[in-house]
């Protein structure tokens, strides 16, 4: 169906009862991607940024209660809490709606695949984001592994446990998780604009990215601050395995967000409405 169509029959389908339909949803998602490929540079740069440096308090938070609780929890109790920790990083950047680069591997993508946008609009997007993720979040990794010890409220080993969590396994594996992260994080976007109310967003983004946080799963924006802390406090951790872990995490995360979110989506709305 083309996009026309498509367009039209969301402009003209009926409200639904407090829930918005797929068509909806995907004419949101695009509208939203849109809004964000015409953000100036320096907006999208900044913006990042803050998000780079407002994801790094999970990290900060989980180091906390790592060195408050120790081992007196018991592990199963220790990684509930702690994932909770990892999620306030996230509530804080999409609640406060800094620009995240693992949303837009799915929004930003879906423009691109309903031909309104170019490949070299997308790549602008989501090296600007990026780019100002990962220079915001490395800028609080580096005065946190010296604040945070010095201040009292975390032992380095913290920061040391929490990144050999993520770089502890085989590349392949480290691709494959940051896949379903990225797949989670896209999948993330689409419930946001689904959902109605602000609490209700709020919800979403806690449960989605906790079960992030309690599997380790590779997020290469939230990780970036992981394994930086860590290679900062300990030579076991080096730093070309970091920059293999973002790396990897990266690709995996525009894999999963890209494919398995925006393609599938916007492949099962579009193809459902030619069918009817």
């Amino acid at each position: 169906m083309a996009k026309e169509e498509l367009d039209k029959r969301i402009r003209t389908e009926p409200p639904g009862e407090g829930q918005k339909s797929k068509r909806e949803i995907l004419a949101q998602e695009i509208q939203q991607g849109l809004e964000e490929l015409e953000r100036s540079a320096d907006g999208l740069f900044l913006s990042g940024l803050s998000a780079g440096l407002d994801i790094g308090f999970g990290p900060l938070f989980m180091a906390v209660l790592l060195t408050l609780v120790g081992g007196s929890w018991g592990d199963p109790l220790t990684r509930i809490v702690v994932a909770n920790a990892y999620a306030v990083g996230f509530i804080f950047v999409i609640g406060g709606r800094s620009e995240l680069f693992t949303e837009h591997t799915a929004r930003a993508s879906l423009p691109l695949l309903d031909g309104r946008t170019s490949l070299g609009r997308l790549a602008r997007l989501w090296a600007l984001v990026y780019g100002g993720n990962i220079v915001g979040g490395s800028l609080f990794a580096i005065v946190m592994v010296e604040f945070a010890p010095a201040y009292g409220i975390v032992e380095a080993s913290a920061f040391t446990e929490i990144a050999r969590n993520l770089v502890g396994h085989e590349p392949w594996l480290i691709l494959s998780g940051g896949i379903v992260a990225g797949w989670l994080m896209g999948l993330l976007s689409w419930l946001l604009t689904a959902a109605q109310e602000s609490i209700s967003r709020m919800v979403v983004v806690w449960l989605v990215t906790t079960g992030i946080g309690l599997a380790h799963l590779p997020h290469s924006i939230a990780g970036n601050v992981e394994v930086l802390a860590g290679a900062l406090v300990t030579p076991s951790i080096s730093l070309v395995q970091y920059a293999s872990f973002l790396a990897l995490a990266t690709v995996g995360n525009a894999l999963g967000g890209s494919v398995f979110v925006a393609l599938l989506k916007y492949g099962h709305v579009v193809r459902g409405d030619e069918d009817e």
